[in-house]
């Protein structure tokens, strides 16, 4: 049997890791539409959360370490258009966007497993004050994010098809049908009426 891991960096390693494979798990078994469709009044939709996590994470585990991660995403430029990492173009495909990704992915990896947690970096866009930062700090704020988009992805894949759960057999979900839902949904319903 193999022993866990103890050391911090190996456990802020595995919350990304997680965060990450939620948000992509969210994306199983939809059309090139369903992935794409915005489904908030700000457009929040499944590939664009990608594309965005994509950009972030190849800024954040790349430049702000000295080690610029090799490909040109222009939707991270600073003459970008407005929210481009929050959709995909007709011509990026889910192929492109994911494998992207999984590319980024591996190349923050790679910074994290050859960083030290104290290792310096400074983030350009931060107020001057913020900009020195350290790995450990790097992969607090990071992970942070992809939490954050994946709980976005929750809600969007919800409102897509119904599915809920951060993983295959939603382990953290309760046991329940549909009609265990929709009792529930009424009783959140009348609760909210009765308090408003």
């Amino acid at each position: 049997m193999t022993q866990p891991r103890t050391d911090t960096k190996s456990h802020l390693h595995e919350y990304l890791v997680a965060g990450r494979d939620a948000l992509l798990w969210k994306l199983e078994g939809l059309s090139e539409y369903d992935v794409r469709r915005p489904m908030t009044p700000t457009g929040t939709n499944l590939l664009g959360l990608v594309k965005h996590l994509a950009g972030v994470e190849s800024l954040y585990f790349g430049e702000t370490f000295g080690r610029p991660f090799p490909e040109h995403l222009p939707w991270i430029q600073d003459d970008a258009e407005a929210n481009a990492d929050m959709w995909a173009t007709p011509d990026e495909s889910r192929a492109d966007i994911l494998g992207l990704y999984e590319r980024v992915r591996a190349f923050a990896d790679a910074t994290i497993t050859e960083l030290p947690l104290d290792a310096p970096g400074r983030v350009r866009w931060w107020p001057a004050e913020r900009a020195d930062v350290t790995l450990d700090r790097i992969l607090v704020h990071v992970a942070t994010e992809v939490h954050r988009h994946a709980g976005h992805a929750d809600v969007v894949r919800e409102l897509i098809d119904g599915m809920v759960g951060m993983r295959v057999g939603r382990e953290n979900m309760p046991e329940s049908d549909l009609a265990w839902w929709a009792d529930y949904r009424d009783k959140l319903e009348q609760a909210a009426k009765a308090a408003g």
